[in-house]
Formats: structure tokens, sequence, C-alpha cells
């Protein structure tokens, strides 16, 4: 990735996942950061931080990611990260709303390796780059 690196914030309930996400992430140039929920997600928006990626499960405790989506959206919050979905939630209900949301990417967890993932977050991020022309 040309010049300074790209900031992910990969937002799961599972903390297994995460910090191996985490780990594969930062391997691959990534200023990664973590929540283990949506709140924990909102709240570190809130506080400044202002990622490229928002990599997000969807089921979580206290605040699921359509719900962490919603607020995102609705109190304006880091409004130029690209939203991407990491979930085993695959009904096409489910994409759709995301989609209605403004997630830019889906990705179903059992259908993809962690070198998949990275891989997709990737195209998807280099897409809204080139569509967005951001930079």
């Amino acid at each position: 990735m040309e010049g300074q690196k790209k900031k992910i914030l990969i937002v799961d309930d599972d903390s297994f996942l995460l910090d191996m996400y985490a780990f594969k992430f930062s391997q691959n140039g990534f200023e990664v950061y973590t929540a283990l929920d949506g709140l924990k997600c909102v709240d570190k928006l809130k506080d400044g931080l202002s990622p490229d990626i928002i990599l997000m499960d969807l089921i979580m405790p206290e605040m699921d990611g359509f719900e962490m989506l919603e607020t995102i959206n609705k109190e304006n919050l880091s409004p130029n990260s690209v939203k991407i979905v990491l979930s085993n939630k695959s009904q096409q209900s489910d994409i759709d709303r995301g989609n209605e949301l403004g997630v830019s990417g889906y990705i179903v967890k059992a259908n993809s390796t962690p070198a998949e993932v990275i891989s997709q977050v990737v195209d998807v991020l280099a897409k809204k780059l080139v569509n967005g022309a951001n930079k």
C-alpha cells in the first residue's frame, strides 16, 4: 500500500477471531484497532478514531452490527470509512439491510480464509478509492 498504513477497525465479540484477524491484517501492513462489540466501536469513533476501514461482525451482544451501523450513520461518525461486514449471517435480507446501511462489502466468514478476507478487504478499498477518488 502506498504511503501511510491503512487504518482498520475490526469489530467482533469473538476475541479469538478478533486477535487472529488483527494479527493477519497487521502482518499485511495495516494499522489495526479492535473493538469487542458495537458500543466499544462507537466509543472509539466518538473519541476521534477515523479508520479507513471498519470490518464488523453482525451478531454481537450489547449492540449488534446493524445497530452499530445505524448509530454510526445517524451520528455521522467516521463518514469516510469503508464499512465491510464479516459475518456468518448470509441471508439475502441481511445483505440487503447491510447495503441499505451503506456497507461496501459483505464477506461470509465460513466461506473465506483469513487470506481471502484480507484480499477482499483490499479489493473493496481499492474499488472505493477508484470510484470515490478519495485521494
